[in-house]
């Protein structure tokens, strides 16, 4: 029997090990970025802030996280493209650091012999951006958008740090996921996704419309605000939405389980959970991690698997 590990409490905060806690410090962000000094206001409270359903401020804000945290100076994604939360993103990779400690003595492994396969990359390049920067890991990011390829493969070309760390390739068979990326004799330590979680076109502008409501709402309260902005089709949505896209990827895990160390998902929906552990049990997997995340209001959850060593 597989093991489980799950913590049905939420965190209120963010990793230990995410820079981005507390309140963004405005002052110091628009040094980094003057640009980002345009979309600074004062809340009710009169803090600065700024106006998060703006997608050119959110897309301003991360150039200047990026730039004082991580050192990368270059850093643009096409209209209309998702812009994703910097700190919810980085606990991922914190989160994902932690299984990789569980084998390495309780310590996070650093360095390019760790080998990170991203699926899903975006045009925004975000989590091996992160993960590189942060821990020095390899990565391979994945997509079937030409324009996202394109675009993370600029940003990588426009900033030095990167070069040697992350290589982005299209996914030339837009059904499958892993096929056609992990070939034979290739190792990962790990593989991590955020996958569509939208079912339809007209499922994902009704949730977009939702967003920018309670944006409207909450935008002067830090961790309620920085959610995805944007986003172009199958960075928002698949046949099936995220549960079946989930159910592909667990699917395909078992082909190349002797390849990949952990496979992770984020998995946005709670009630999504049961039938993916079901579906994990009857593949033979040996230990399964469920692992909380939060960032103020915004819930959701890490989803993490490993097969038996041959």
């Amino acid at each position: 029997m597989p093991s489980h590990t799950s913590n049905t409490q939420p965190p209120r905060l963010l990793h230990p090990r995410n820079p981005h806690q507390g309140r963004y410090d405005f002052t110091a962000l628009c040094e980094v970025c003057a640009e980002l000094k345009s979309y600074v206001r004062l809340n009710p409270a009169g803090e600065p802030t700024i106006e998060f359903a703006d997608p050119a401020a959110v897309r301003c804000l991360n150039q200047a996280l990026l730039a004082q945290t991580y050192q990368i100076k270059h850093w643009m994604i096409p209209a209309g493209y998702l812009c994703p939360p910097i700190p919810g993103r980085a606990d991922v990779i914190h989160y994902v650091a932690d299984l990789l400690a569980e084998s390495n003595g309780g310590k996070v492994p650093r360095g390019r012999g760790v080998r990170v396969l991203d699926i899903g990359t975006g045009a925004n390049c975000i989590y091996p951006i992160l993960g590189s920067q942060s821990y020095g890991w390899k990565f391979v990011g994945t997509d079937i958008d030409p324009v996202s390829v394109k675009s993370a493969r600029l940003i990588v070309e426009a900033n030095p740090s990167l070069h040697k760390l992350i290589k982005v390739v299209q996914q030339k068979q837009p059904s499958a996921i892993f096929k056609g990326i992990l070939r034979k004799g290739e190792s990962y330590d790990l593989t991590i996704c955020n996958p569509p979680f939208h079912s339809s076109i007209e499922a994902a502008q009704a949730g977009s419309l939702r967003k920018v409501k309670n944006l409207s709402t909450a935008s002067a309260v830090k961790g309620a605000a920085p959610l995805n902005f944007g986003g172009q089709g199958a960075e928002l949505y698949c046949a099936g939405g995220e549960l079946a896209f989930i159910t592909q990827m667990i699917r395909e895990s078992m082909v190349y389980a002797n390849q990949v160390g952990w496979f992770t998902s984020l998995v946005s929906k709670g009630a999504h959970l049961p039938a993916l552990k079901k579906l994990l049990l009857r593949c033979g997997v040996e230990t399964v991690r469920e692992i909380p995340m939060a960032q103020g209001q915004k819930i959701s959850r890490l989803l993490a698997w490993r097969y038996p060593a041959q």
